[in-house]
């Protein structure tokens, strides 16, 4: 037998070791039993969710023939109407296999496309977390949250082309003739503004960069040009909260197309005056270029305030975009969850691309898409070339600012002024000829001489007798 125990010069052994002996012995056994544990392999919980029972709920309350909610609490609780979802649908699942109905190696069903459609707008429209569609649809957080980002992805690529695209030649054309028969503006293009999104996972490393002291938070600037029904022609979305609309301007790529002459030219003509572009109405921050519109700062006379309510009052069609947007898709009206910044990005487009799916299904878009309508010319000035610089000279042109500013306060001044010296003549001729001013039905002296100047406008003639006859 070995002796284990270590002897002395003089042959006794140590207690030390005695004691230390079995020590050893349990910390071998100990370290032999966690192996042992660890090796085992470990399984996680695993929820049997009936994913075909509720497929059927599904079905049964919402897109049946005889569903149980109808077509109102259809809108309140997804956003959009049955028809556009049920185009969502059919084009995802046509487009993309992801989207499609199938079963797993094991062979367990997965989820419908009306469950994959529905999880991922429920969260957009009500920015709820993840995990809520557990209940119903029976989606864990991961799966919901997971085809949430792929539906604004596959959103993105099959209607981006249409729904975020530039203005083309008689799109411009019909712009210009909707927003001067809604404002009075002559070459108005849309409104100009930026918004705030807030990021609630923000790292901590960038908190700073993304925090501006009016908002307190971190945030994501979106930029976008909005015309009078609300259709967002412009996004840029991404610059950091921190920033202001000058900054955010110096990144957008709003000029692009026209500083390499892909923007179609549509020239137009304000008080005998011609511009080369159409213009933006803008707030006070922005500088003074020859695309953008600015209100007076401080008018003196009455052509100017008169001009700085008009614009102010146009300008607000992109306020009101913005507050739509936020109130119908929960999801940016509350801090983001979200911890990647492209993801935040592609939540923001693919809503603003379902807000102009609805502004046209409703059939309040001013243009409409034509897939014959002439495309927008290709690159014709490099950047950095002579004729590109020479572009961005035009765009940033001080005088041309003052003069359109100039040319429209007038423009809208005589305007006005013709239209209340026409609703001042209707009121006249109406009052005479009921018999409230004059006798027996006989037009009094004012009466006379509203008819005399409303019989030199033929239009306004028009105008007064159809208003004679529904009168």
């Amino acid at each position: 037998m070995v002796d284990l125990h270590y002897h002395d010069e003089d042959g006794s052994s140590s207690s030390d070791d005695e004691a230390f002996f079995p020590v050893l012995v349990t910390g071998i056994a100990r370290y032999c039993r966690r192996k042992r544990e660890a090796s085992v392999k470990k399984t996680r919980k695993t929820i049997n969710r009936d994913r075909a029972a509720a497929h059927e709920l599904l079905v049964r309350d919402y897109f049946a023939e005889d569903c149980l909610y109808d077509d109102k609490q259809f809108k309140r609780r997804f956003r959009l109407n049955k028809s556009l979802v049920l185009r969502l649908c059919n084009d995802l699942a046509e487009n993309y296999e992801e989207w499609r109905l199938g079963w797993d190696g094991r062979g367990r069903r997965g989820f419908s496309t009306y469950q994959k459609v529905s999880a991922a707008l429920r969260l957009i429209a009500t920015g709820q977390t993840s995990d809520s569609t557990d209940d119903y649809i029976k989606m864990a957080d991961r799966t919901s949250r997971e085809y949430t980002y792929l539906f604004v992805e596959c959103l993105i690529e099959l209607y981006g082309d249409i729904y975020l695209r530039r203005p083309t030649k008689s799109d411009v054309e019909e712009l210009y003739q909707a927003h001067h028969a809604a404002h009075g503006f002559m070459g108005m293009l849309g409104s100009l503004d930026c918004t705030h999104w807030a990021w609630e996972n923000c790292p901590s490393a960038w908190r700073g960069q993304f925090t501006r002291g009016d908002h307190g938070v971190p945030t994501m600037m979106l930029e976008a040009v909005a015309s009078h029904d609300l259709w967002i022609w412009h996004a840029f979305f991404g610059v950091a909260g921190s920033n202001n609309d000058i900054n955010v301007l110096n990144e957008s790529p709003i000029f692009n197309d026209i500083l390499t002459g892909k923007a179609p030219d549509c020239p137009f003509v304000v008080n005998g005056n011609e511009y080369k572009h159409g213009y933006y109405l803008v707030d006070g921050i922005y500088p003074e270029y020859a695309t953008f519109v600015k209100a007076y700062q401080h008018p003196v006379d009455e052509k100017r305030k008169l001009f700085k309510a008009a614009q102010e009052s146009a300008r607000k069609d992109v306020e009101r975009a913005f507050g739509v947007l936020k109130k119908r898709f929960h999801i940016i009206k509350y801090p983001s969850r979200a911890w990647d910044k492209d993801k935040i990005a592609n939540i923001m487009y693919a809503c603003i691309i379902l807000h102009n799916m609805i502004i046209e299904e409703k059939g309040r878009a001013i243009c409409m898409y034509n897939l014959h309508d002439a495309a927008n010319p290709h690159q014709q000035f490099v950047p950095g070339s002579p004729q590109y610089f020479a572009r961005v000279m035009e765009i940033h042109s001080k005088e041309t600012h003052g003069n359109l500013r100039h040319d429209l306060t007038g423009h809208i001044y005589e305007t006005t002024t013709t239209t209340t010296t026409t609703s001042s003549v209707f009121s006249c001729y109406f009052r005479a000829s009921r018999n409230e001013d004059g006798l027996n039905g006989t037009p009094d002296s004012e009466g006379i001489h509203a008819w005399k100047h409303i019989s030199t406008f033929p239009g306004l003639l028009m105008n007064w007798t159809v208003l004679m006859i529904l009168s």
